[in-house]
């Protein structure tokens, strides 16, 4: 078992980001056997799910002459442009079948607030607003992250480095996740992570 501080973090392992899914990350339904095995070690587990209204403005569908996977300036920086996906309430939207953790403690629901996407299970792309999952874990006695699912170059690597920013040791399984990699994200991300002493294994 691991250790009563150690949180394992689930992220994003719902239909869309999975083959057939309309962001489907290339082999995303991999990552569903190593958490399974992987979960009964953690004393403590917390799920995210994205959960977008219907209209979200990261959707490229709500831009003019605007494609997926473009870029556009919002009023809190740049923001890459999405297919419609994991849409609330919607078979998207749903957990992978099967991933079996029925002793998960938590569920963070993130880019629910139409003007503004949510990578991090900490906060949103502002970088200020604040989920309250920081909280709920020091209050929980978590010193480590352990961070796991989809996808490794964004909600991954956006959750792992604010975990580290607020003072957690944070470590990404690389076994269990799997990257979009847009024109390079994936080793984007793994430099950043050496940068912000983010442990890969």
């Amino acid at each position: 078992m691991r250790s009563d501080h150690d949180v394992l973090l689930v992220i994003d392992v719902q239909n869309d980001f999975c083959p057939g899914g309309n962001l489907a990350v290339p082999g995303g339904d991999e990552v569903v056997p190593v958490i399974n095995r992987l979960a009964p070690e953690f004393h403590h587990v917390v799920l995210t799910q994205d959960w977008h209204p219907a209209e979200h403005s990261s959707f490229a569908s709500r831009h003019h002459q605007k494609s997926p996977f473009d870029t556009v300036d919002m009023h809190y920086g740049p923001q890459t442009l999405w297919p419609d996906h994991c849409i609330q309430d919607t078979h998207g939207a749903a957990f992978h079948r099967d991933l079996d953790i029925p002793q998960a403690q938590l569920i963070i629901r993130k880019g629910f607030r139409h003007g503004i996407d949510s990578y991090s299970a900490f906060f949103e792309n502002d970088r200020t607003t604040p989920t309250g999952l920081g909280g709920y874990l020091r209050e929980r006695g978590i010193r480590k992250v352990v961070c796991v699912g989809l996808a490794f170059d964004y909600c991954v690597r956006f959750s792992a480095e604010d975990a580290r920013r607020l003072g957690f040791e944070t470590e990404v399984i690389t076994a269990a996740c799997r990257a979009i990699d847009l024109g390079g994200t994936a080793d984007a991300a793994r430099r950043s992570f050496a940068e912000h002493g983010v442990a890969l294994t």
